[in-house]
């Protein structure tokens, strides 16, 4: 019996299989069809002789969502709303992400103008009804999306988090009024206030749903015609899977599905060796992704905006989302000189069609693997385990034109390519570290993906984390994390009301009701009570405070005690994220969460034997480029042939078929009892 994990890439497809019988754990990867995604996936399950018909759980990783949302590829879709509110979307926010921007553009709404409706109805803000609804005026509207060709509708009424009763009725009408027309209720889909972005999410929901619905269904299809007899999972943003059925009806929740699995894996790796901090560092083709672990846990963050940088506001999601920051930095980023003469790499892309120049598949233009190849980092003749020849003289010519504009040498111009692409990634890391008041000398760093390793150590030295671990089969490592993942649910209902004095009743009738929602979602996927684990929190804030703090809640019956209990982790939380506690000020409760784990069997690590003499590890010497450093003659290892209890000294390569890390001068390196390479930077 097997366990099967697929994760697209931009570049590749990586696919991880692990046997349930005897533990042994392989990969492999397949190019990327951005044409049609599902046959990547097919194509890396044939290329590795795969029977569906023995596995036994399947998960993926898509990037569909997260394409159709940036590409605006998605569904024509319509909104329907509170009279007086159709403009939500357009209005968003005062605050401004480059405040003395005069030329700043909000963001262009998913749904134009024309296709926002409004039906006349009100809620307050505790649910009651101030202005029924008009059912005829929902059947109009319905009429006029008909006339549109509106393939999906977000419904997205004032304050339904509190009392979903309108959305449900309108959702029925339309569901009778535009039969094959996908409906998304943002009562379905999150009972969070603020309205911007419940609409923003619900909107985003609606607009990718018909496209993840073709793609599963597609996907799920086709495996079961080679023989897969299980329900497919799919990994999520919060850093659970769910069953393609759930995943089908929420697909915004898998906007950032790929990333995610190499930051579970990350942990689980840090868990078994003993390191409380880490940070995720994946390079792939196309990406660097990075994220922190502090103190054992993952961050979750509900603050997610699609598209967001320093001065555009971008989109808010109001889903779950693993704390994540990737910048387009990854072995196939494009080199290039912009207006004012300035050398940049990425985030465009030469993805895996046709790929970098040395790939010799018609690529011309320079790339972060170019340079890697002209800087000796990558051994062109044991690429992909000897499979995939590289041509470094088409490296070196596409290299050229940045050479001539700067008046240097091929070789130095190679090296301004990797510096430029390192100084972007040390901005990524120290967003996920420095800002967020975190000491990157606490930290161990987790390289992984094809080009983590080539960076990782030196990224790690110029941050002062004195450890980098290398985990085994680096470049499918996100596909081995989703091995590694339970089905996991988040829920939330907003309810403002101050901790002293609450009603103990109330809150716990909140907690019930969302525990049974969720056991209602996991018995759709067949899973049973006996394997569903709950985790309370709450969103607390001193009253009169824009801000809240995510809170543990302990499980069990409300008492004065437990509350209690949470006011005091509240002040410490907040502490730790505003750097002061009012102790003696009033705490109010704004949002109940509730975390819902469906356990599932996971891959597990086997220790592995001492092994031998180092030498028969060491394949010869090669002249590598490491910066300011120079360019040294190397060692050059193969990794399948070290073992625990194997130490080397930089300045070396160590290379695998998918991969390869580099140990710079001053650093060491070891082979842990589990394979892992561990590199000591030597800073502190």
């Amino acid at each position: 019996m097997q366990r099967v994990a697929v994760d697209i890439g931009g570049t590749f497809t990586d696919l991880v299989c692990l046997d349930e019988d005897t533990g042994a754990v392989r990969d492999d990867k397949a190019h990327t069809t951005p044409e049609n995604f599902a046959l990547g996936v097919l194509n890396t399950v044939n290329k590795a002789g795969i029977s569906l018909e023995d596995v036994t759980y399947f998960v993926h990783g898509t990037t569909v969502v997260i394409n159709a949302v940036t590409e605006r590829n998605g569904a024509r879709t319509a909104l329907v709303t509170t009279r007086g509110f159709r403009d939500v979307l357009e209005i968003g926010r005062a605050n401004r992400p480059d405040l003395y921007n005069f030329y700043c553009r909000k963001p262009v709404p998913y749904v134009p103008r024309k296709y926002r409706f409004e039906v006349d109805e009100r809620l307050n803000r505790f649910g009651e009804v101030l202005r029924p609804l008009d059912v005829e005026g929902i059947r109009l509207v319905a009429q006029r999306c008909r006339a549109a060709g509106i393939e999906a509708v977000a419904v997205c009424l004032i304050h339904s988090y509190t009392n979903p009763a309108h959305e449900r009725e309108v959702g029925r009408v339309l569901c009778e009024e535009l039969p094959g027309v996908q409906i998304t209720l943002s009562s379905d889909l999150i009972k969070e206030w603020r309205e911007y972005e419940r609409t923003s999410t619900t909107v985003l929901n609606a607009y990718v749903k018909p496209a993840a619905q073709r793609y599963l269904d597609t996907l799920q299809s086709e495996l079961n015609k080679m023989g897969l007899r299980v329900n497919p999972h799919a990994m999520q943003s919060n850093g659970g899977t769910a069953a393609f059925s759930r995943a089908k009806e929420t697909p915004i929740t898998l906007i950032e599905s790929g990333p995610v699995g190499g930051v579970i894996g990350a942990k689980t790796i840090a868990d078994l060796i003993g390191v409380k901090n880490v940070i995720s560092l994946d390079i792939g083709g196309t990406t660097a992704k990075t994220s922190a672990v502090s103190g054992g846990e993952v961050k979750i963050t509900t603050d997610y905006h699609l598209e967001k940088t320093p001065r555009f506001a971008g989109y808010p999601v109001k889903a779950p989302v693993v704390d994540i920051i990737e910048i387009g930095a990854g072995g196939g980023s494009i080199a290039w000189i912009d207006d004012v003469g300035v050398l940049k790499v990425g985030p465009q892309s030469a993805g895996s069609v046709p790929g970098p120049a040395c790939y010799g598949l018609g690529g011309a233009r320079p790339t972060l693997t170019d340079a890697n190849v002209v800087a000796g980092r990558i051994d062109p003749e044991a690429f992909l385990g000897g499979q995939f020849r590289l041509h470094v003289d088409r490296a070196r010519q596409a290299l050229e034109p940045i050479a001539q504009h700067f008046g240097i040498r091929i070789d130095e111009a190679a090296r301004g390519i990797i510096r430029t692409a390192n100084n972007n990634m040390i901005n990524a890391l120290k967003l996920v570290s420095v800002r967020r008041g975190h000491d990157p000398r606490d930290f161990a760093m987790v390289a992984m993906g094809g080009n983590g390793p080539v960076h990782g150590a030196f990224l790690a030295g110029e941050l002062r984390i004195p450890k980098v671990i290398v985990p085994q089969m680096p470049a499918t490592f996100s596909a081995w994390g989703m091995l590694m993942t339970d089905l996991r649910q988040d829920f939330v209902q907003t309810k403002i009301m101050p901790t002293v004095g609450c009603d103990l009743n109330e809150v716990d009738g909140i907690y019930r009701a969302m525990e049974e929602e969720a056991l209602r979602v996991y018995a759709l996927q067949g899973l049973g009570r006996k394997k569903v684990v709950f985790a309370r929190s709450a969103d607390l804030r001193y009253i009169g405070q824009e801000h809240t703090v995510r809170t543990p809640v302990p499980a069990g019956r409300m008492d004065e005690s437990i509350v209690s209990r949470v006011r005091k982790d509240f002040d410490r939380l907040h502490e730790q994220s505003y750097t002061f506690q009012l102790p003696g000020s009033a705490v109010e409760f704004v949002n109940f969460n509730l975390t819902a784990f469906g356990t599932v069997k996971k891959a597990r690590l086997e220790k592995m034997a001492p092994a031998g003499r180092i030498d028969s590890a060491r394949t010869g010497t090669r002249l590598i480029d490491f910066d300011e450093q120079g360019r040294l003659m190397s060692q050059v290892f193969n990794r399948g042939k070290l073992g625990p209890g194997h130490q080397l000294e930089g300045p070396a390569v160590v290379e695998e078929d998918t991969s390869v890390t580099v140990v710079y001068p001053g650093q060491t390196l070891s082979v842990d009892e589990y394979g892992n390479l561990i590199i000591e930077t030597g800073v502190r």
